[in-house]
């Protein structure tokens, strides 16, 4: 297959694999012991968990779709070789 017809290019693919990481990271920064019915666990109000995390697993998404968004630089150049 030629290299032009694919819609990502490896940098996409490499932007994704970034922003795979970055929510993997959140989702473990939510992990922690929870309470159970004998014992109340306070760590599970803490700052890391409640506010941190979700914003890092958040902007990973966010980074996710900018990796799918982006046009890859090859397909551009080949476009304009194309028109002259």
């Amino acid at each position: 297959m030629d290299k032009q017809k694919f819609a990502l290019d490896r940098m996409n693919f490499i932007l994704l694999a970034i922003g795979m990481v970055v929510v993997i990271i959140g989702f473990l920064l939510m992990t922690g012991p929870g309470s159970t019915e004998e014992m109340f666990e306070p760590d599970i109000f803490s700052v890391r968990r409640i506010k941190v995390a979700p914003v890092i697993c958040f902007f990973g998404f966010i980074f996710m779709i900018y990796a799918i968004l982006r046009k890859p630089k090859s397909g551009q150049q080949y476009q304009k070789e194309k028109q002259e």
